[in-house]
């Protein structure tokens, strides 16, 4: 498979998120989540994104856990794999959502990470939202402590704009390694980060791909993006894979991470890594 880069480490070009293993009304059995991750290694996936907050209810870590497992019970070098998690959106009492962007929270949420993985440092930590009550340069301020004591080997930040991410810069000392933004052929909103992450050599991690959990299907087949589905015909093979081509070739700092509840569904996604759109193609889905 072909490769990118965090930071200095090399990485597959598509990544696995595992958020549907461990959603509300999106949760397999824990043996088939196993099998799609096993699936995704073998097939050369060398990143995996998590959270705490990726849970059926407000007891984080349920993701964190599978991922310890799987790697704990894959035949190949977990060292091989860059297991990228997240802290700071929290569940509260009621089932539902919230922000913490204090310091104290992400430090908290951190060591917490570290025991549920299984490790002496997280490869990839990301601050999971901007809190608006807390100061962005406050809550980066909790990454760079945690990146200076050695519990995270490279410093992430999510759902950011511009000036958040020159903010991290800034306070993280250059070490910014990666950026996670939703974006995907329906939700083309991120397009000003990734240009700058682009510019600066910032790894860019789009979230939701393929549009999400629900919506997933519908690509190609919608009506508004049927681009996709003609290109996927006209090749012969599934829009997924065209629209996670399409990402790919936006820039050579984009690193798709589909979620997948099946090692079908992440096997179709892995094969995108090798489909070179032509110029023409891309300017049909452009």
């Amino acid at each position: 498979m072909q490769q990118r880069r965090i930071a200095e480490r090399p990485v597959s070009a598509i990544g696995l998120g595992a958020m549907p293993m461990s959603t509300d009304g999106h949760m397999p059995d824990e043996a088939q989540s196993i099998r799609t991750i096993h699936a995704a290694l073998d097939a050369g996936v060398t990143l995996i994104d998590t959270a705490d907050a990726y849970s059926p209810d407000r007891h984080a870590g349920h993701n964190e856990r599978l991922v310890a497992k799987a790697l704990s019970s894959w035949g190949g070098d977990p060292s091989s794999v860059l297991v990228a998690t997240k802290g700071g959106h929290v569940r509260t009492p009621d089932g539902g959502w919230a922000v913490d962007g204090r310091p104290a929270h992400l430090r908290a949420a951190c060591e917490a990470s570290l025991r549920t993985l299984g490790v002496d440092a997280i490869g990839l930590y990301q601050h999971h939202r901007p809190d608006p009550d807390v100061p962005y340069a406050e809550t980066v301020g909790g990454l760079a402590e945690l990146l200076d004591e050695g519990k995270i080997m490279s410093a992430g930040i999510s759902n950011v704009d511009p000036d958040q991410i020159r903010i991290a810069i800034e306070v993280l000392g250059g070490r910014l390694a990666s950026v996670q933004n939703q974006y995907s052929p329906a939700f083309r909103s991120s397009e000003p980060e990734l240009a700058l992450c682009d510019e600066l050599d910032i790894a860019f991690l789009p979230w939701s791909p393929l549009g999400g959990i629900s919506r997933a299907g519908d690509l190609g087949a919608d009506g508004t993006h049927d681009a996709f589905g003609e290109v996927a015909r006209d090749r012969g093979v599934s829009p997924h894979q065209v629209a996670l081509a399409w990402e790919l070739a936006r820039s050579p700092m984009v690193v798709p991470i589909p979620g997948a509840s099946r090692p079908e569904s992440i096997l179709d996604s892995v094969r995108a890594a090798e489909l070179q759109l032509t110029t023409e193609e891309l300017d049909r889905l452009r």
